[in-house]
């Protein structure tokens, strides 16, 4: 099942992110979709900001992977750029760290990515309107949609 949220705002974006991060525990694994200017850094910056993470949050593009310390730490991976690789910088290590991972571009890793998470993709529907989807795989990202969606 996939669950839907319209916000009209980046701070609507942010403050639905940073809900979702209450209900986050270390481990957990979000990907994120969308197209260039859809808003993935603005939900990745609420998310951080609900896990009590003080650093400002940037896009990863160059570095493939940032990591920041909170209440729950946050690993946060856009890996576009391994598009078409085969190379492995420690997925299963990380995925399995103490901390929330938030991957941009996810289809590239496929075959790295757990059995259980949670995939986001954010459309814009117009210049401030998003349509944020939750699609979420497996019984604890279910019961987590439940709990979040009004």
């Amino acid at each position: 099942m996939t669950y839907t949220i319209e916000v009209n705002s980046p701070e609507e974006t942010e403050a639905f992110a940073a809900k979702l991060a209450g209900l986050l525990k270390a481990g957990d694994l979000l990907t994120l979709e969308g197209g260039l200017g859809a808003g993935k850094t603005t939900f990745t910056k609420g998310l951080a900001k609900g896990l009590g993470i003080k650093r400002m949050v940037n896009s990863p593009t160059f570095t493939i992977l940032k990591q920041y310390s909170g209440n729950l730490d946050l690993n946060h991976f856009d890996v576009y750029r391994l598009e078409n690789s085969d190379e492995d910088i420690g997925f299963d290590e990380l995925f399995a760290s103490e901390a929330v991972s938030v991957v941009e571009w996810a289809q590239f890793i496929e075959d790295y990515l757990p059995d259980e998470r949670l995939e986001i993709t954010i459309d814009r529907l117009s210049e401030e309107s998003r349509a944020i989807q939750l699609h979420p795989i497996g019984q604890r990202f279910e019961t987590l949609c439940k709990e979040i969606m009004p």
